[in-house]
């Protein structure tokens, strides 16, 4: 059995028993939590409501003199697996582990960038914390990730694994902000590569940001000036050089295996390697993993949005302009691979039109 089939039969088992998971008590709600299980979009308390969530309904609350955050896991998840289908159950479980982390010396600097938790209920489907009063990220500036980095670096050497570093997941409200955590997964990091053991080496924090996030930043931006993308590439990747040194020395020093330390070796010595040059193979070769991994994560949980079908535009443009590169760089294995790839495209826009998922 897998890691990840193991932890599915875990969650779904949880899931079936009937079983409470809280954090906090309700008594330190500002507003009873009956009154909380049955807010809507009309509740006198509500002054924004955000319907677009997969897996649960979002509001922001107003009670006690300030403004609060209230999510109510939806009846059913939008997203059709069961890591969605037991994502809030999964983030309760890790906001649980975040509030111990905070508690713990020096915790509350070092994790300040996730949201705390006021209260929540698994079985009620009610989760509340503070209010962020901050705005989606438009423009990666090196204060902004350097802040994020430090933040996942922190998670990593705790042993929790982020997998959904999405545009919709990261604010800013004068610093780094996460905020939602159902697809937050333990693991052993002295061990392991991610919450996949080590069958998977191809994820791993950097990668997850920019598959998830960064890549579809930089696709905006390469529509402005290639130069400008590559520049912010060269940011980020001389950023997450030196998280990953650091990483690999703290891991280190706690006792890793050397295959932990000599993958994470590997994958410094890769970007480092790049940075020297012009970073333009480098660029190819990462843009397409990050957009060829997200487009079916998309369509695993069939929740496409434009994005998807606009990563398939990337997607399909790549193979017609860059062909040889991306076969130079072997990306595509075989010489016939580039009339495959067109073909799970095709297929891939009609899903991906057909899965649109709204508010």
């Amino acid at each position: 059995m897998t890691a990840e089939q193991q932890r599915h039969q875990q969650q779904l088992a949880f899931a079936a028993s009937g079983a409470e998971l809280e954090i906090g008590s309700a008594a330190d709600c500002p507003l009873p939590l009956e009154q909380l299980v049955i807010t809507d979009a009309d509740s006198p308390w509500v002054r924004q409501h955000f319907s677009a969530g997969l897996t649960a309904e979002v509001y922001r609350i107003e009670a006690g003199d300030r403004h609060w955050t209230l999510k109510r896991a939806r009846q059913r998840c939008k997203v059709q697996n069961v890591d969605g289908q037991t994502s809030f159950l999964n983030e309760l479980q890790h906001r649980a582990d975040i509030q111990r982390l905070k508690a713990g010396p020096g915790g509350f600097e070092r994790f300040a960038a996730l949201v705390d938790t006021q209260y929540a209920s698994y079985r009620r489907g009610v989760l509340l914390s503070p209010w962020i009063a901050g705005k989606p990220v438009q423009d990666w500036t090196e204060r902004r990730l350097l802040q994020l980095f430090d933040c996942l670096r922190a998670l990593l050497l705790e042993g929790l694994f982020e997998w959904d570093l999405c545009p919709g997941n990261i604010l800013d409200d004068g610093r780094i902000r996460l905020f939602d955590f159902g697809y937050m997964y333990r693991f052993d990091p002295l061990r392991h590569f991610n919450s996949n053991g080590t069958a998977t080496p191809q994820f791993h924090g950097a990668e997850r940001f920019e598959t998830r996030h960064y890549f579809a930043h930089l696709m905006t931006l390469e529509r402005q000036s290639e130069t400008r993308a590559l520049a912010a590439l060269r940011l980020e990747k001389q950023i997450t050089l030196d998280t990953y040194r650091q990483l690999q020395m703290d891991l280190a020093q706690r006792g890793a295996s050397p295959v932990v330390l000599d993958w994470l070796a590997a994958i410094c010595a890769g970007w480092q390697r790049a940075l020297q040059g012009d970073l333009e193979d480098l660029y190819l070769e990462e843009a397409w993993r990050s957009h060829w991994l997200d487009l079916h994560d998309d369509l695993g949980g069939q929740t496409c949005t434009p994005l998807t079908l606009a990563r398939i535009d990337w997607l399909e443009s790549a193979l017609h302009q860059r062909q040889a590169d991306l076969r130079r760089l072997q990306v595509l294995e075989t010489p016939g691979a580039g009339e495959d790839f067109r073909e799970q495209l095709r297929l891939a826009r009609q899903q991906a039109s057909t899965w649109q998922v709204g508010g």
